[in-house]
């Protein structure tokens, strides 16, 4: 009578697998390492930037206060390009937390290992690898943690020089005048500034109310994303 083979579902690991594992898990660790140094160097232009912004529009009386205007454009650019690194970075961050909390915590705890749906989700993201949040998304976050400071410190010191030089303002119109920018009124300089800074502002908002969201419609746990 021949034998029937019958697929069985794996119940541990061997010694191969977990040192597959292990290697695998110091990668994405060197990986998410690598591009948040990475999401640092932005920041850390934005803040440079702006310091020396501050430094030349604080020089003297007379010095124009048109180099913390600029400078916001330099910082939108930065935090673009940090929301871009930040999409590749949440791919290895993910996959490196999505071991630590399916596999690495079970092993510490001696709770025996789960081979649930977790290894499917992981091998499927090594199958077709993909962004886990969008950019707007990315933005957010990154506005959240970090930009968002940047932004009020930078809106406080064109107020400040607004206000005191040359001479501290005597009343509203002298303080809209100053805003002046050539054929621009001050009244249009001041309006896009507020725009500038409630958009970034709401999505900021925004996003961090939908990540709650998606953390209590996940029951507390850890997503890939």
């Amino acid at each position: 009578m021949n034998e029937i083979l019958v697929e069985r579902e794996p119940t541990h690991y061997t010694a191969a697998e977990i040192g597959a594992l292990a290697h695998l898990y110091r990668g994405e660790v060197y990986r998410s390492t690598i591009w948040r140094t990475r999401l640092d160097n932005t920041t850390n232009w934005s803040v440079v930037s702006l310091g020396a912004a501050m430094s030349i529009s604080f020089s003297s009386a007379q010095a124009s206060e048109l180099p913390l205007l600029i400078v916001g454009v330099l910082v939108w650019l930065f935090m673009s390009l940090e929301a871009r690194r930040y999409r590749y970075f949440n791919v290895w961050r993910a996959r490196a937390r999505w071991m630590e909390r399916h596999f690495y915590a079970p092993m510490l705890r001696r709770d025996g290992y789960d081979f649930g749906a977790w290894q499917e989700t992981l091998a499927d993201d090594y199958l077709r690898p993909d962004y886990h949040v969008g950019y707007l998304t990315a933005m957010g976050r990154r506005i959240r943690r970090n930009y968002l400071w940047i932004l009020l410190i930078q809106t406080a010191a064109y107020i400040g020089k607004l206000l005191i030089h040359p001479q501290p303002v005597r009343d509203l119109v002298e303080f809209t005048s100053r805003a002046d920018i050539g054929p621009i009124p001050g009244e249009v300089i001041l309006a896009l500034g507020v725009l500038y800074i409630s958009f970034f502002l709401t999505l900021s908002c925004f996003i961090t109310r939908r990540d709650a969201v998606n953390v209590r419609r996940r029951g507390g746990g850890v997503g890939m994303g």
